[in-house]
């Protein structure tokens, strides 16, 4: 069951008219902790910027700058974040627009507010999901939350020892882990057991041979870096 008021997830409104605009932030405010609000599209896009909210309900037509001029500013960095356009009318040259800004919705106004929110709680399980899952490219995903490798969908094939040292490195991604700590990973059922730097390196062969190229990388003198490009952790 759903608890309010939802604190992980946040939204940007952004809407030219005064009054539609206080209206649709009250009513998001019933299950959303963190509401913004913008009056136009520079507005928006500044809010954007600084706040990089989770989902964007916006306006197609808004003053100082519209609301598919605004999305395309943020497409340029940003395919991640969650987009719904809203519009007294369906207009199908803007749609086909809209559909290429990678858009969640395209909703016609008056939006009912039962359809929002069903299409917004859609989007928190989504944006959830998303967040406790780390891409490592080539189809593999690391899901924080179950820790576990995925490839493809599906579980890889990860050996006890390996998933040990896996979970070791992403609680501490892209920073130098030592030689020592990641034997001690894999034997932590042994704590007596000598050390060994062959079995470590044995171990990281057969590892980074699972995974995509240069996940894994040396770290001279220290041990080794799971580097990840595009790592964040939002919360």
């Amino acid at each position: 069951m759903q608890t309010y008021p939802i604190s992980d997830i946040s939204i940007l409104i952004a809407e030219d008219e005064r009054d539609l605009l206080d209206s649709m932030s009250e009513y998001l405010n019933l299950f959303f902790k963190t509401v913004h609000k913008a009056k136009d599209g520079a507005e928006a896009y500044r809010t954007y910027l600084k706040h990089h909210p989770d989902i964007i309900i916006a306006d197609i037509n808004m003053p100082r700058l519209d609301g598919l001029s605004m999305i395309e500013k943020i497409r340029e960095n940003d395919l991640s974040t969650k987009i719904i356009i809203t519009s007294a009318h369906s207009d199908k040259e803007k749609l086909m627009q809209a559909i290429e800004l990678h858009l969640v919705k395209y909703l016609i106004k008056p939006v009912q507010s039962d359809t929002l929110k069903t299409l917004l709680f859609s989007l928190v399980d989504a944006l959830r999901c998303g967040k406790h899952m780390i891409d490592l490219g080539e189809s593999f995903q690391w899901d924080k939350q179950k820790k576990r490798m995925l490839y493809k969908g599906e579980e890889a094939v990860i050996n006890p020892k390996e998933q040990k040292v896996l979970e070791l490195f992403f609680s501490h991604p892209n920073q130098a882990v030592s030689v020592l700590d990641i034997f001690n990973s894999f034997n932590e059922d042994q704590p007596n057991k000598d050390f060994s730097s062959y079995a470590v390196t044995s171990l990281m062969k057969r590892l980074r041979q699972k995974l995509p190229k240069g996940t894994i990388k040396n770290s001279y003198g220290v041990g080794y870096i799971l580097h990840l490009k595009n790592h964040f952790d939002k919360v």
